[in-house]
């Protein structure tokens, strides 16, 4: 126990600076800090609230699936906040530091690979945390999120860190495999495509054939945006299904990254160095 404690209190202070130099990176251009603020709540309401209210006609008795148009403005709304919250893009620079062999002094230093990019994750979710409540302020004061209650929030936030998590390991799984390609980029696209078709960011699970839906609540997808989603909209409490799934995916992708990496550090070459 006294040999766990000492190597905390030798590690902690390393994990701090490295946040704090995170931070430092992600506010460094304050122009680009103050878009990642608003944009996300602009492109809502200049795309998503006029396409449904179109969709809609403006009639607010017409229900699709289940929803009125209140309700489908809402879950658009709790969707932009799941995907600020819980799909971050703090990952992307891992292909980038095996192609130009930057990992080399992850190798030697006290620092290592996993744990600089962990700490940066750490820094990044921080930041998204309080963009996130900030445009949960802010689109609250339009009268937009009706119902809104303190334990909704509670159990979403963090659900959605537990998300945010898992989302991480994913992402970490496409950098690594920059071990084997220059470019890694596609498999990002392609992954952020399907997880908003197949996770309920576009459009509702309810509007999916029975079948599949039955077929993805055996997969992560549905766990990282319409359930988080539901859980903020009060139809769900502390939601242990979304826990357990997305937590056994999360043990098998840590045990193929781990395999991964092994494998990849065996052939690594530093020739972008």
């Amino acid at each position: 126990m006294e040999k766990i404690i000492n190597t905390l209190q030798r590690s902690l202070p390393k994990w701090w600076q490295t946040i704090k130099i995170s931070w430092s990176n992600y506010t460094a251009y304050r122009l680009n800090f103050f878009l990642q603020i608003i944009g996300p709540a602009l492109v809502f309401f200049f795309v998503k609230y006029n396409l449904w209210t179109s969709v809609y006609n403006g009639d607010p008795e017409l229900v699709i699936k289940g929803y009125n148009l209140d309700q489908m403005i809402t879950y658009h709304i709790w969707s932009m906040v799941v995907g600020l919250l819980a799909q971050g893009m703090s990952a992307l620079n891992l292909a980038e530091d095996i192609r130009m062999g930057r990992i080399s002094s992850y190798l030697i230093y006290p620092m290592n690979f996993w744990e600089y990019h962990t700490a940066g994750f750490i820094a990044f979710e921080t930041l998204q945390t309080f963009i996130s409540i900030l445009t949960i302020i802010v689109i609250s004061l339009f009268g937009l999120l009706p119902g809104l209650t303190l334990s909704a929030l509670f159990y979403g936030f963090t659900y959605c860190i537990y998300v945010s998590l898992f989302w991480f390991v994913l992402q970490y799984l496409t950098g690594i495999i920059g071990f084997w390609l220059e470019e890694t980029w596609i498999l990002r696209v392609i992954l952020s495509i399907l997880t908003a078709f197949l996770s309920g960011a576009i459009i509702p699970l309810e509007l999916y054939p029975e079948w599949l839906v039955n077929l993805l609540n055996y997969t992560p997808f549905p766990y990282l945006t319409y359930y988080p989603i539901k859980i903020f909209m009060g139809e769900i409490g502390f939601f242990t299904k979304g826990y357990m799934i997305l937590g056994f995916w999360m043990v098998v992708l840590l045990i193929v990254n781990k395999i991964i990496w092994k494998k990849g550090i065996r052939m690594y070459t530093a020739a972008g160095m």
